[in-house]
């Protein structure tokens, strides 16, 4: 099981040590193992933390979460509990966010870097700013766009992918979520908190759908990419093929030979 240090679980968690220590005086986040005088933190503690951020950003109060979390453990297997909270909690990528400087994102996409790029990509989420430098939540999509403008896109070319991307398959994730939600955590717990004997069975549930998603996804995405790639090369050609004739009727026209083929 992995371990963490408080700066790198709050990094992880995308939360701040502040709010860590104060979850803690709440009571929503129970104290680290001692190694020394350095607290040492476990994926539970992980799980926990980034359950209570997605609670916290939905408008729900210490006292909420707090009472939701008495629930749970009332009468509950803790192992169980845990692992309910490590499947909606967990991020569902195993990226880990970098950080990179404004000089970098000038070597990686040139002139392409403007005020403005950087506006959007920050509005886009792209980029966060952290300080001096921006955070990278996505390294994978950050690598996808230099090696796109390596084969000449221009950045903005390469924002509006990622904006369009962004914005249809997040309508997509959310309609899939909800239909998952209504189908699987509605019917076993119908108006109510999930109660502890049917965490491990949620949970167990959830996992079972990431990778259903992403293969659901990706096939989807890899056949659509083809049938639009087919559409748009056929009209690439087609347009060459009129502008050849095109140019053999003028040289009919002006009596010249007709050009060898």
């Amino acid at each position: 099981m992995a371990e963490y240090r408080i700066d790198e679980l709050a990094r992880l968690a995308d939360t701040t040590v502040r709010n860590v220590r104060v979850y803690q005086d709440r009571g929503l986040l129970a104290p680290p193992r001692r190694q020394g005088r350095v607290g040492i933190y476990s994926e539970a503690h992980l799980a926990r933390l980034r359950l209570i951020g997605q609670l916290l950003r939905r408008g729900y109060t210490f006292a909420n979460i707090g009472e939701m979390f008495q629930v749970w453990e009332r009468g509950g297997d803790l192992s169980e509990i845990l692992g309910f909270e490590s499947a909606i909690g967990d991020a569902w990528t195993d990226e880990i966010a970098d950080y990179i400087t404004l000089g970098d994102l000038r070597e990686l996409f040139g002139k392409g870097v403007t005020p403005r790029t950087i506006k959007r990509s920050l509005d886009l989420g792209v980029l966060e700013r952290d300080g001096l430098r921006f955070r990278v939540p996505s390294p994978r999509l950050l690598h996808a766009g230099v090696e796109l403008v390596r084969l000449g896109m221009s950045v903005d070319s390469v924002l509006d992918i990622a904006e369009n991307l962004r914005d249809k398959v997040g309508h997509v994730a959310e309609h899939m979520v909800r239909l998952v939600a209504d189908h699987i955590i509605a019917e076993h717990t119908p108006g109510t908190v999930v109660q502890s004997d049917e965490t491990a069975e949620i949970a167990e549930l959830i996992r079972r759908v990431r990778p259903l998603a992403q293969q659901a996804v990706d096939a989807v995405l890899a056949q659509a990419m083809a049938d639009h790639l087919n559409d748009v090369m056929g009209e690439h050609f087609a347009q060459a093929m009129e502008h050849l004739r095109g140019e053999k009727d003028l040289q009919r026209g002006a009596g010249g030979p007709p050009p060898s083929s």
